[in-house]
């Protein structure tokens, strides 16, 4: 009893596209206490979080000392491209044409390559007058200027000029990014500015419900690297926290099987996510994160995502499809509309010339019930109006749609797809899940949906209900390894290593380390994994909320890079680039102690600011040298990453 008293609680919350998870943890030992899953609730995410949180034993709750967060927000609103209107302000050179900003300046000024000015910051009127006219329309600013990781002052002095007239907040590209690139970098902190109020509204929702629950504790988030950060950090640097999601599941994975080095496939109800932790340490992106067609400059985990999960949506044309949009499966949406079960029995087979994802005969659409027809009519089309506003709570199927507009499918099926892009409806079909529930291999919601719709389907197609889903669930398991082997085999193209797989005789693909599954319905595919590929793969305990303890399992993690070159001016100087800005020494032996000196003290600094002193952090300082000359290189890249535990915070 005296140790219970004694123990350090943290709680962690992951909210994922389908799902929010809760769980708690003894931080003194790493155990997983107690755990709880619940739907997320769109637009409302204080509602999800919540019933989360309430699964859980109220006298844990008392006694939570620390929590974490991860999240996908980030990730599906850049995607959707939904983030806040930003404004950015380029310094020294053009306006790419291929940017998600439409207010967007470029004034003189910029540095080259050794941090030198090639042209005077002359232009802060113009921005004055930029921030005047737009500060109204965005939530945010960011600024980049050209060469700006080698001298940051051009990049400063706008940022002190925006501050001057707005409180709102401004981002720098050399405070996100010391790899150049002036168009990536310029692209980061864009879009780092345009999701600061998304991220913002998440970290309320979560102090909102902490502070209902009298929950006092250091909150801090997940970033897509696997390392933990303070929220206040957090808001500040969004972005970073775009793969939170898939970073949480594969630290969480690690945490739960004991092991230091294996990969993880996290089977969402979204998505299925495939990452390699080596030593502790997830393995970071050489290339930077890539989300929605932009290319940014935030370290990120080596990652291969597909649009196959638990919820993506089954639909046939004479022959099954999986995806990629995802939907509500039957068994969940029956177990809150019992009439859907009624509307099943007597719905209709469409013709299966006309049948693809929207037309099918399982399909049902409702309206999310966010906003009404009255308050939506400013941003929908007439066409799109006349749609919505014979929808209510009540989930419609194709042909009740069709009998009260008097149209035929055809000519409205791509207005639904409009409808679900913009959020204003969500449909309802037959999902890998409904395919588990009729195999009796999970059971959450209720199976009797799941079974009338795999009857339904699998007549089309001459095969019986559980024929049909057993059918599906060996797609899932085709799909899964093949997304796993491609992981690996990353010198092979994806339809080549998908010809390999089906042929009868070929051998099993090795996988050399262990292999982990997370998410609510992995035993189910474990069976088919293991006749597919040869590897050592485990299922732990709480493998349903994997994403919930990584959040709390990851290290405070942080990196440093420093950059030495000689001075362009041909003379015997040697620059020092860091996020401090540049320093210049006579000689390449003092550069080089002052930058061995430097990584360390900033290390240092940054745990310092977490309670940690380096004796509970582990350092390590990679010295990489190209080129000579003479008796130094032509330049030394120093890197220093800094890791410290949770744990030393209690």
């Amino acid at each position: 009893m005296k140790r219970r008293n004694v123990m350090y609680l943290g709680l962690g919350i992951d909210t994922g596209g389908t799902y929010t998870d809760a769980a708690v943890i003894d931080m003194s030992n790493g155990t997983v206490i107690e755990s709880n899953k619940a739907l997320t609730t769109y637009p409302d995410l204080i509602r999800g979080i919540k019933n989360s949180i309430e699964g859980l034993n109220p006298d844990y709750l008392k006694r939570i000392k620390f929590a974490s967060v991860s999240t996908t927000l980030a990730t599906n609103t850049t995607l959707e491209g939904k983030g806040y209107p930003a404004g950015l302000i380029l310094i020294g050179h053009t306006i790419p044409k291929k940017l998600a900003s439409r207010y967007v300046i470029s004034i003189g000024g910029g540095h080259d390559s050794d941090g030198n000015e090639v042209a005077p910051l002359e232009d802060l009127e113009t921005v004055k007058e930029f921030v005047r006219q737009i500060k109204n329309k965005v939530a945010a600013f960011a600024v980049s200027g050209y060469f700006g990781v080698r001298n940051p002052e051009h990049e400063l002095r706008v940022k002190e000029v925006i501050q001057e007239i707005t409180d709102m907040p401004v981002v720098c590209g050399h405070e996100l990014s010391l790899s150049l690139g002036a168009y990536e970098r310029a692209v980061t902190a864009l879009l780092n500015a345009e999701l600061i109020p998304v991220s913002k509204q998440f970290i309320k929702s979560v102090q909102a419900v902490m502070e209902e629950k009298e929950i006092k504790a250091t909150l801090m988030m997940m970033k897509c690297d696997g390392s933990l950060v303070r929220i206040e950090e957090a808001l500040q640097k969004p972005v970073e926290s775009i793969f939170s999601g898939p970073a949480a599941s594969l630290v969480g994975a690690a945490h739960l099987t004991g092991l230091d080095t294996c990969a993880t496939v996290d089977v969402g109800g979204t998505s299925t996510d495939i990452a390699m932790i080596t030593g502790g340490i997830p393995e970071i992106s050489d290339s930077g994160a890539r989300v929605g067609g932009w290319k940014t400059m935030v370290k990120a985990i080596r990652m291969e995502t597909s649009a196959l999960g638990g919820d993506s949506l089954v639909w046939i044309r004479r022959k099954p499809f999986l995806g990629p949009a995802r939907v509500i499966p039957l068994c969940l949406a029956a177990s809150e509309f019992p009439e859907i079960l009624e509307k099943l029995e007597k719905n209709d087979t469409p013709n299966e010339r006309i049948m693809d994802e929207i037309i099918q005969p399982t399909s049902f659409f409702v309206r999310n019930g966010i906003n009404s027809p009255e308050l939506l009519s400013g941003e929908l089309e007439e066409d799109e109006r006349a749609i919505i506003e014979q929808l209510g709570t009540e989930p419609l199927s194709i042909s009740e749609i069709s009998e009260r507009t008097g149209k035929h499918p055809l000519l409205f099926a791509g207005i639904l797809k409009n409808l679900i892009r913009k959020r204003h409806l969500s449909q309802i079909g037959f999902t890998p899940t409904d395919a588990l529930h009729v195999l009796g291999e999970y059971a959450r919601w209720d199976g009797r949906a799941s079974f009338i719709g795999a009857k339904m389907l699998g007549k089309t197609l001459k095969q019986g209900a559980e024929e049909f889903s057993a059918r599906i669930k060996a797609e899932v398991v085709g799909k899964l390894t093949l997304e796993l082997v491609s992981f690996f085999a990353e010198d092979l193209k994806k339809e080549d290593i998908g010809k390999l797989l089906a042929k009868e005789d070929v051998m099993k693909f090795r996988i050399k380390v262990p292999v982990v599954l997370v998410g609510a319905p992995v035993r189910a595919y474990l069976k088919g994994l293991n006749e597919a590929v040869d590897a050592d793969i485990r299922i732990p305990a709480f493998h349903e909320v994997g994403n919930a303890v990584g959040a709390l399992a990851g290290k405070i993690v942080h990196r440093t890079e420093i950059l030495i070159r000689p001075s362009a001016a041909g003379n015997a100087e040697y620059s020092v680039f860091s996020r401090l800005g540049k320093d210049v020494f006579e000689d390449y032996g003092e550069a080089l102690d002052y930058g061995l000196k430097l990584s360390h003290r900033l290390i240092s600094e940054y745990m310092d600011g977490y309670g940690l002193d380096m004796d509970n952090v582990k350092f390590d300082l990679k010295q990489n040298d190209v080129g000579s000359r003479g008796k130094a290189p032509l330049e030394t890249r120093l890197v220093g990453v800094g890791v410290g535990t949770t744990g030393k915070l209690a």
